[in-house]
């Protein structure tokens, strides 16, 4: 396993594997792997090798929040497990020991309910349920009067009589002594035949348990998968109720999220798509998606071959600009659509470089912006140092190294991402 964990290690620091969701999908494999090689027993320490491997995985690419956030989801199903496991032994403890208290006859011979939880008067005989056929019957006394049937007060009482120290949690029900075998005044034939230990092989019953908490954390963690893989389909489903027919959208970079959100809605609307290249980090992989020949991410096991098709082949009218020409064409947008690549605590969001330039201009001209995102991209983290967000690509992109002149007088930096605040956004989508 450690072993393991250095490869994937390896594999963010290099970014060979890149992006929200490639990371997430990488981290939830990991994670899955580690539960299922470690001693489910032990579940202070499963935690805690959870917490090691995520400090790992974030230390080798700190910006990839994507990778922090599966990490929590992964300990809260961890703890939700454990917590449902441990409720269940608790209500299994309390119902076994509900019939140990040695029964005792009510007055006027009728019987006092079994047990004091809630399940043993639930389904206990109560007066108040007694049909018509069970009701005492009126019966002449010598005098030729009718006796009167008694109160229901003389019914035996459902209060909790026993004295014993009352059993809250299974931790005092492993510390307190059981009534029936400590009473000092009882009988032999009034010891129950249940007031043994619930179990009587502890250790294969503490085996069974740690299997199926296993398997239920698994299972867990392949839900979470099973989301992430799902996340841009239940995004395109909400795409007929935000575009409409006759529409000009504008758009950023190639992302598969925002793709098939536009073609979920060009197979029932008829619009036109303004497409900024992106330039210099993603213009090629934003032309290729245009003319219909983008090669996805490898890591993207949910995209269905449909979706290799472009906007035109649908019938969407598709415009190609450079990012120069965005705050002059925004007069014309109806309504803009970006991708994310994190949501921060505060309502902004890191996106793909460029993208806060299509947010200022539409603020400018009152044009609404639309952001999808899965939620495996929410993060609890706030922005309180911006550039702390930031990453520099190849200064290359910008400038080439053959002008050597030019090169070695300036100082040139190519930004990743953007910081786009609050106040720019006008709707999040999401996949829930």
């Amino acid at each position: 396993m450690p072993q393991i964990s250095t490869d994937h290690t390896r594999l963010f620091k290099r970014r060979q594997i890149r992006n929200s969701k490639p990371c997430a999908v990488a981290t939830a494999y990991l994670l899955r792997r580690v539960v299922e090689t470690f001693k489910v027993t032990d579940v202070p320490g499963l935690i805690e090798r959870v917490q090691q491997v995520g400090q790992r995985l974030l230390a080798a690419q700190p910006r990839e929040m994507a990778i922090g956030n599966i990490v929590r989801r992964v300990l809260g199903v961890i703890r939700e497990e454990v917590e449902e496991d441990r409720d269940g032994e608790t209500s299994g403890y309390s119902d076994t020991g509900a019939d140990s208290r040695p029964q005792s006859a009510g007055e006027n011979g009728l019987r006092a309910p079994e047990g004091t939880g809630t399940i043993s008067r639930a389904l206990s005989p109560s007066p108040l349920r007694q049909g018509a056929s069970d009701r005492p019957s009126l019966e002449p006394r010598e005098d030729g009067a009718f006796q009167r049937p008694q109160s229901l007060t003389a019914y035996a009482s459902y209060a909790n009589t026993n004295t014993g120290p009352m059993v809250t949690s299974m931790f005092d029900l492993l510390s307190h002594p059981r009534s029936s075998v400590a009473s000092p005044n009882a009988t032999p034939g009034s010891q129950s035949p249940r007031s043994h230990p619930p179990f009587a092989n502890t250790a294969l019953a503490n085996l069974t348990a740690a299997k199926d908490l296993r398997a239920e954390i698994v299972e867990g963690i392949q839900e979470i998968l099973e989301e992430l893989n799902q996340a841009d389909d239940q995004i395109a489903g909400y795409s007929l109720e935000h575009i409409h027919s006759n529409e000009i959208i504008l758009t950023h970079t190639s992302s598969i999220t925002v793709q098939k959100f536009l073609l979920k809605a060009a197979t029932k609307r008829k619009f036109t798509v303004i497409h900024a290249e992106a330039f210099p980090n993603d213009h090629e992989s934003t032309h290729a998606t245009v003319i219909g020949k983008a090669k996805w991410e490898s890591d993207d096991e949910s995209r269905p071959e449909s979706f290799q098709k472009s906007l035109t082949t649908a019938g969407v009218t598709v415009i190609l600009i450079p990012d120069s020409a965005i705050f002059a064409l925004m007069s014309r947008v109806n309504k803009t659509i970006l991708d994310t690549h994190i949501v921060l605590a505060n309502g902004g969001l890191v996106a793909a470089a460029g993208a806060k330039v299509v947010a200022t201009a539409a603020s400018m001209h009152r044009t609404p912006v639309i952001v999808l995102s899965g939620v495996y991209k929410l993060s609890p983290v706030y922005p309180f140092d911006v550039d702390s967000l930031m990453e520099n690509g190849d200064p290359g992109g910008v400038i080439g190294y053959g002008d050597g002149d030019l090169v070695n007088n300036v100082e040139f930096e190519n930004p990743l991402f953007d910081y786009i605040p609050p106040e720019l956004v006008s709707l999040y989508i999401t996949n829930l």
